[in-house]
């Protein structure tokens, strides 16, 4: 019977365009899950940017911050907007853009027509290159928001581990989750995941529902999901956050709604 459960979950997800011989044990799944549960701690979050994509939950930890840096530019900046209501100076960057859609004084914002990805180059720059560049000062908090398409694997495993720190508030739109059954992927993941856990706690998961839920050997997982992290030093009390969706969590699109599976914030 194992090996015939084992047999249709690598037929169903090679349909869903992993091929690969060996499945993750869902022991590994499991664990990599649990250790993201988000917490809740003293500080309230927030809402950046509109009521629908482009919108994130952050915690009220903002002032000081010297600087939002946001790779991946689209059609909505609202977040960023806000990011600017807050005396935070902003830096985008997307190759694929002419320029970001900010109805401001082009002296309130800098863009950087690249990709962000792991290396240097006419196309690419790393995230460190990127910060060394921009000229803010080296000691202060950062805050970073990154929706770069499946590019966060590499970008984030590329960090520095002294940048890493300096980010106050990450928020991280992570995709291609379902492919944590695929070996190489998850240690990919788990290595991305990992490092940010070191410095980070995760506060707040919202899965967007552009693409749905991936169900399969028991497991639910969100295809694309939008992470929230705090550094650690930020906050004092921590217990598991319970209740999910939070009220100021909205769809992305109006697709199929959908909330964060219980596996993702209970224990089994």
């Amino acid at each position: 019977m194992k090996k015939f459960v084992k047999s249709i979950l690598t037929h169903e997800v090679a349909k869903r365009g992993f091929l690969f011989n060996k499945l993750t044990e869902k022991k590994e799944i499991n664990n990599l899950i649990e250790s993201l549960h988000p917490y809740k701690t003293e500080l309230e979050l927030i809402r950046l940017g509109p009521n629908g994509d482009g919108g994130y939950l952050v915690p009220s930890d903002l002032e000081g911050i010297e600087a939002c840096f946001s790779p991946g530019v689209d059609k909505i900046s609202e977040f960023e907007l806000d990011c600017l209501k807050y005396k935070m100076k902003l830096f985008m960057a997307d190759k694929s853009v002419e320029k970001p859609n900010l109805n401001i004084p082009e002296d309130k914002y800098h863009f950087l027509k690249k990709f962000i990805g792991c290396t240097n180059n006419d196309d690419f720059i790393t995230m460190d290159e990127w910060i060394k560049l921009s000229g803010v000062n080296q000691e202060s908090d950062l805050l970073l928001q990154m929706d770069i398409e499946a590019s966060e694997y590499y970008s984030i495993i590329n960090m520095s581990d002294s940048l890493l720190k300096r980010f106050r508030i990450m928020v991280i739109e992570f995709h291609k989750l379902q492919n944590l059954w695929a070996p190489l992927f998850f240690d990919m993941a788990k290595t991305v995941f990992d490092k940010i856990l070191q410095t980070h706690i995760c506060i707040h998961i919202h899965p967007n529902n552009t693409q749905g839920i991936y169900l399969s050997n028991g497991i639910a997982i969100p295809k694309l999901a939008e992470f929230t992290f705090i550094r650690k030093d930020r906050v004092g009390l921590k217990n598991y956050q319970n209740h999910f969706p939070h009220k100021l969590d909205y769809d992305n699109t109006t697709k199929e709604h959908i909330v964060l599976p219980e596996c993702w914030y209970k224990a089994h």
